[in-house]
C-alpha cells in the first residue's frame, strides 16, 4: 500500500482551514521537548537543505546561506554572492571516480546561480544575467549534471557550463521538476506536465527534447513528487490528486478530493443541499509503495492556514507545519471515528475510517513555519517567516547524552 499525505487547503466564505489526509497505523512515537533557537538571518528563511548526518544549510529573503551543524546549534558558514532572495536551493554531489564531494546549489531572483563549498564557504562556479529566475532545481547525480527550472528548461554540467536549454510555453514558467526513468524529467507548468527527454551523444555532449505534455489537471498543480520507480503523483490547487505510470506516463489512479460543506441547521439542509468545497493540495509525500486508493485517516481542521510541509516520520506517524505560525504537529493513526449522529454523505466513504490524533505541538515560531528537516535522533530543524531557525531535540535522550559526557569527563579526572 502506498500510505501517502496531502496538505491543503479547505476554503468556505471568509473562513480558511488547512486539511491533511494521511495513511497509516497507530505505534508508539517520542517526542521533542528541547529546543534551540538559531540566529543569524535577517528575513524570512523558505528552505533547509540536509548536507549530511549533522549538517543542515538554510537560505531564504535575505539572499544569505547558512550552514549548521545540528547537534551543537553552531553556525559553521555564511555564503554572501546573492544580492536578492534566494528562490530554489539543493545539493549537488557528483563523484568524478576518486573522490565524492557534497555542494550547495542555489539560485536567486538576481537571476543568477552559485555552486558553494559548505566545508569552507567559498563560491566555487556562478553564471548570472539568465533570461528568467529559475525557480527550481534538479540534479541528475547519474549523469553529473543538474537542470534549472523557469522561464525556461537549462541543463548545466558541474562546471556550470550550459549543454542545452528549452524555451517553455507557460506563462507562470516551470514551479516543479522529478526525475523519470530512461532519461527523462517532468516538469510542472500552471495545469499541465510536460516531460522531457536527456539524450547523451558519445561526444558526451547533451540534447534534450519535448516528448510528452500531460494536459490532465484543470487547475495549476501545486505538487509533483516521485513515489518509486515506477510510479509519480501530482496535485492540484483544485484538489486533483493524479497517480502517473512514470514509462509510458499514463494515468493510473484519479481522485478529485472535495469535502461536504457542514449545514447550520435541519432547514438549511432541506432548503439546499450541502455543496461541496474543494481541497487545494499543497503538499504531497509518500513512502513509495503503490496505493489501493483507499483513505485510512483523516483530519479536517488540522491547521488554522496552508499546510506548507508534511513528512511521514513512519507508517504510523507523521508531522504538518502550517502557515498559522505557531502551531506545528505531529499525529498519530487513532481511534475508529464513530459519530454520535449520523452525517451527511462523505466524499471518501471508507469503512472504519480512522481520525489523525494530534500527539503535540512544536510551539516556538511566531510565524509562519515554511518547511523543516528532520535528522531522526540528532533532532529536527524548522525555518519560519519569523527569520528564525528552531532546532528542537528529545529531551530524554539530551538527558541521557549529558550525563554520560558527565560520567565521561569525572573518569577521565578520576572523580574530580
Amino acid at each position: 500500500m502506498l500510505r501517502w499525505i496531502l496538505g491543503g487547503r479547505e476554503a468556505q466564505g471568509s473562513l480558511e482551514k488547512s486539511s491533511v489526509l494521511c495513511i497509516g497505523e497507530e505505534q508508539p512515537k517520542n517526542w521533542f521537548t528541547e529546543l534551540q533557537v538559531l540566529k543569524g538571518h535577517f528575513d524570512i528563511v523558505r528552505f533547509l537543505v540536509q548536507i549530511d548526518d549533522f549538517r543542515c544549510a538554510s537560505a531564504g529573503d535575505d539572499g544569505l546561506v547558512l550552514v549548521w551543524n545540528v547537534e551543537t546549534g553552531e553556525r559553521l558558514q555564511e555564503l554572501r554572492g546573492h544580492s536578492q532572495q534566494i528562490t530554489a536551493m539543493t545539493t549537488f554531489t557528483c563523484d568524478d571516480g576518486d573522490t565524492t564531494h557534497t555542494s550547495l546549489l542555489t539560485a536567486s531572483s538576481d537571476r543568477s546561480l552559485s555552486l558553494w563549498d559548505p566545508d569552507t564557504g567559498n563560491r566555487v562556479q556562478t553564471i548570472s544575467d539568465l533570461q528568467s529566475s529559475v525557480k527550481c532545481l534538479l540534479v541528475l547525480e547519474r549523469l553529473c549534471v543538474f537542470v534549472s527550472g523557469g522561464g525556461e528548461l537549462c541543463v548545466w554540467n558541474k562546471d556550470f557550463q550550459l549543454q542545452c536549454h528549452r524555451p517553455n510555453h507557460s506563462d507562470t514558467g516551470i514551479t516543479a521538476l522529478i526525475e523519470l526513468p530512461k532519461n527523462c524529467i517532468a516538469a510542472a507548468m500552471d495545469k499541465e506536465i510536460v516531460i522531457y527527454r536527456l539524450t547523451v551523444s558519445t561526444d558526451s555532449s547533451i540534447s534534450v527534447a519535448e516528448v510528452r505534455c500531460l494536459s490532465d489537471h484543470q487547475d495549476r498543480i501545486r505538487a509533483l513528487i516521485n513515489v518509486n520507480d515506477g510510479l509519480f503523483a501530482s496535485g492540484s490547487h483544485a484538489g486533483e490528486l493524479i497517480l502517473w505510470d512514470a514509462i509510458e506516463w499514463n494515468i493510473m489512479a484519479y481522485e478529485h478530493i472535495l469535502w461536504e460543506s457542514q449545514a447550520c441547521t435541519q432547514a438549511e439542509i432541506r432548503l439546499a443541499a450541502p455543496k461541496p468545497s474543494e481541497m487545494s493540495i499543497q503538499h504531497l509525500t509518500t513512502n513509495g509503495r503503490r496505493s489501493d486508493k483507499t483513505v485510512v485517516a483523516y483530519r479536517k481542521a488540522a491547521h488554522d492556514s496552508n499546510v506548507l510541509h508534511t513528512m511521514l516520520l513512519s507508517d504510523s506517524e507523521l508531522m504538518s507545519c502550517s502557515e498559522d505560525g505557531s502551531f506545528f504537529g505531529m499525529w498519530t493513526f487513532g481511534r475508529v471515528n464513530k459519530p454520535s449522529a449520523p452525517p451527511l454523505k462523505k466524499v471518501v466513504d471508507v469503512p472504519n475510517i480512522r481520525m489523525l490524533e494530534l500527539t503535540g505541538d512544536l510551539i516556538g515560531h511566531s510565524g509562519a513555519v515554511q518547511m523543516f528537516v528532520s535528522f531522526r535522533e540528532n533532532g529536527l530543524v524548522t525555518c519560519s517567516t519569523d527569520h528564525l531557525l528552531i532546532l528542537w531535540k528529545n529531551g530524554e535522550r539530551q538527558s541521557q547524552l549529558r550525563s554520560l559526557a558527565l560520567f565521561q569527563k569525572l573518569e577521565e579526572n578520576e572523580g574530580l
